[in-house]
């Protein structure tokens, strides 16, 4: 069921606006949302008005797929005290307005599933995004034991993590599945599995924080053993027509650490398990930040996304410094990802995906701006021609304009 990488192409207009179909989904275009963690759950770890906000105005910006971020499957795997979690009926119930809104306007949603393992009870992005302090457990912050592939913490001074039984292994297969079934109920269109950065997944995968000797873990069949057997209960608690997306760290960065041959053989096994779309990032393994160990610079990460498209023959989507629809718009060409995900600019520029368009000559008249906003615009094209473009770039080779910025 997996979406061919030779489908959808249409060289009629952009490929970053032509449809892309996989399974029974079509999106309108190739923008895609990536999940990106806030910290603003309303009260029982549910989705109130900040998600509703800050992810329905990309539906309104014109993206084809949005995800929500990482949400816990149990309450020992949020990251923070302040997360989304999926794992009850309330959590459930809470998305479906977000998801009517999201879908109401013509863009997919998704949900990405997450365990936070060794990084579990640490401090928001914003206070530094490691562990816990004094002052702010004594200010109320919430603490509990985080759990892990052995008892190694992430970095000195983190938590020291439960190591998980091989007995409580299997049951956290069960724990995903549940948490799949409850994405499910509540309407979304795509799950995403985290495996990346060096939450629980990964670092299982990796062999940096997974020296364990039972049968999750020792070789990397071994360590590979329990994401895999996640995905497969996952894939099952979904509708044959809903895509599956796995988040790799393609590589740790680290010495000695997880690395892109490891993740092309990992993505080998996901695509027989039934996932259609391997997102491709990286880092992560030990310390706070994401992709902090490995160097960075324009679409640093697009040649995991080609290597991982091109060998297993499997969809992908790239992410990580994409900031103009000319580069965007290349990768799609050259073939090195089917997706392009916008992370950290779609919220420098909600609107993103309207700009590019206009950028790759599209959207002349603000034609496919969701009504309401493109009535206003087509009109204020009137009031600024001569002297800027339809976008607000001011033309400052027209004489006798005194133009500001």
């Amino acid at each position: 069921m997996s979406v061919s990488v030779a489908e959808n192409l249409d060289g009629a207009e952009p490929m970053l606006f032509q449809p892309f179909t996989v399974r029974g989904l079509t999106l309108k275009n190739r923008l895609v949302v990536p999940p990106m963690v806030h910290y603003r759950a309303a009260p029982g770890n549910t989705c109130g008005a900040f998600h509703n906000v800050h992810l329905g105005r990309y539906a309104l910006g014109g993206f084809g797929l949005v995800f929500v971020e990482a949400t816990a499957v149990e309450q020992v795997g949020l990251i923070n005290e302040h997360d989304l979690g999926i794992w009850n009926d309330a959590q459930v119930q809470s998305f479906k307005p977000l998801i009517a809104f999201v879908k109401g306007e013509g863009a997919a949603i998704g949900i990405q599933l997450a365990h936070g393992g060794r990084k579990s009870s640490s401090q928001r992005a914003m206070d530094g995004m490691g562990p816990l302090t004094a002052q702010e457990i004594k200010a109320g912050a919430k603490l509990w034991q985080p759990v892990g592939p052995t008892s190694e913490p992430v970095a000195p001074g983190w938590l020291t993590p439960h190591q998980l039984t091989t007995d409580e292994c299997r049951a956290m297969v069960r724990t995903w599945a549940h948490a799949a079934r409850n994405a499910v109920k509540a309407g979304f269109d795509v799950i995403e599995i985290h495996t990346a950065h060096g939450y629980l997944l990964a670092s299982f995968l990796s062999p940096v924080s997974n020296t364990r000797n039972d049968e999750y873990g020792g070789d990397r069949q071994g360590r590979m053993r329990l994401p895999l057997e996640i995905v497969e209960a996952v894939r099952r608690e979904m509708p044959d027509t809903m895509p599956l997306f796995v988040r790799v760290s393609a590589v740790d960065g680290a010495q000695n650490g997880w690395n892109l041959d490891d993740t092309i053989a990992f993505a080998f096994e996901l695509k027989a398990r039934g996932v259609d779309v391997i997102d491709c990032s990286s880092g992560g393994i030990s310390g706070s930040a994401t992709a902090a160990q490995v160097p960075r610079g324009l679409g640093f990460q697009v040649p995991y996304a080609e290597r991982v498209r091109n060998e297993v023959g499997i969809a992908s989507m790239a992410v990580g410094i994409i900031l103009e629809a000319q580069q965007a718009e290349s990768i799609l060409k050259n073939k090195q990802a089917d997706l392009i995900a916008v992370g950290r600019q779609s919220q420098f520029n909600p609107n993103i995906a309207q700009h590019w368009a206009h950028d790759l000559g599209l959207n002349r008249r603000f034609e496919d701006w969701p009504a309401e906003y493109g009535w206003w615009l087509e009109k204020r094209i009137r009031t600024i021609e001569g002297f800027a473009t339809p976008t607000g770039v001011v033309r400052r080779d027209v004489q006798g304009v005194n133009a500001k910025e």
